[in-house]
C-alpha cells in the first residue's frame, strides 16, 4: 500500500510522507525510499494509533489510509473481477486480513457477482483478532506477537471494519506461524514466487485444508521479506 501510494505521488509531482512501523522490513523501506518518498519511523503502537486517528503530528495533507478508505477498497475489489474472470468457476478466495480493506474489497465485488463463492480473511495465530470477534459478534482485543508476518494482523479489528467483515466475509480461518513459515518456503521452492509471511497466510490455509477441497484461489498479496529471513527459512 505505502509502495503504491508513494509511486503515484512520484508520477504526479506530489510530495508524500509514509509512517512506517519500526517492525517494517527493510526491503519494504528500501523500496519506499526508491520511490522518492519521506518516511517517519514509530514505535507499532505510535503506528496502530496513526490508522485510529487519520492524523499524525506535523503532517498535514489527504490522509490516505491503508485499508479504512472506500477507494482503497473499491481497488481491491478488482482483484475479485480479475479472479472471476479468469477463473468463473472458483469456490473458495482466501485472502490476508490485516485491517480489511484487502479481504472485504474482494468480497464486494464477488458478492455481486458470484454469491455462491465464499471469501474467507486468512489470519495468523500469533495476531487474530477477526476471528474471535466474529465468534463473539463484537470487536474483541487480542494479544499481539511480533512476528516476520508483518503485514497482517493487530490487537483489534476497527469497528467500521468489523461491521463490513460480518456483512462481507464467510469467516475468518487461522493458520499457526510453523505453517505460514513452511508456505513461504514452498511458494519459493516449487513456485518461484517470493512471498512475505502476510501473502503466503492464505496458502498455508488451503494446504491446511481450512478451506476445504474445492477449487480455491489464494492472493498472494507482496513480496516485503527480507532476503535474511527469506535465507532463514529456506535453509531450516
Amino acid at each position: 500500500m505505502a509502495q503504491g501510494v508513494a509511486w503515484w505521488a512520484r508520477e504526479h509531482g506530489v510530495r508524500c510522507t509514509v509512517v512506517l512501523p519500526e517492525s517494517a522490513p527493510q526491503t519494504k523501506v528500501a523500496a519506499i525510499r526508491r520511490l522518492g518518498a519521506d518516511m517517519i519511523t514509530v514505535s507499532y503502537e505510535e503506528w496502530h494509533e496513526t490508522f485510529r486517528t487519520r492524523e499524525h503530528e506535523g503532517l498535514e495533507g489527504k490522509f490516505v489510509h491503508a485499508f479504512s478508505d472506500e477507494a482503497v477498497m473499491a481497488g481491491n475489489g478488482t482483484i475479485g473481477l480479475e479472479i472471476l474472470e479468469d477463473l468463473p468457476e472458483t469456490d473458495v478466495i482466501l485472502a490476508p486480513f490485516g485491517g480489511g480493506g484487502l479481504s472485504c474489497g474482494i468480497a464486494s465485488a464477488v458478492r455481486a457477482l458470484a454469491p455462491d463463492c465464499k471469501v474467507f480473511a486468512a489470519e495468523v495465530d500469533t495476531a487474530a483478532p477477526l476471528a474471535p470477534s466474529l465468534e463473539a459478534g463484537h470487536p474483541v482485543q487480542v494479544d499481539y506477537t511480533p512476528s516476520f508476518v508483518d503485514g497482517i494482523g493487530s490487537p483489534e479489528v476497527f469497528p467500521e471494519m468489523f461491521e463490513l467483515a460480518q456483512e462481507l466475509l464467510d469467516g475468518s480461518l487461522v493458520a499457526s506461524l510453523d505453517e505460514v513459515t513452511s508456505a513461504v518456503r514452498l511458494l519459493a521452492e516449487r513456485a518461484r514466487v517470493v512471498a512475505e509471511g502476510a501473502a503466503a497466510t492464505a496458502v498455508a490455509l488451503a494446504l491446511s485444508g481450512a478451506a476445504g477441497n474445492g477449487k480455491v484461489v489464494c492472493v498472494v498479496s507482496g513480496g516485503n521479506i527480507d532476503a535474511s529471513k527469506l535465507g532463514e527459512i529456506l535453509t531450516a
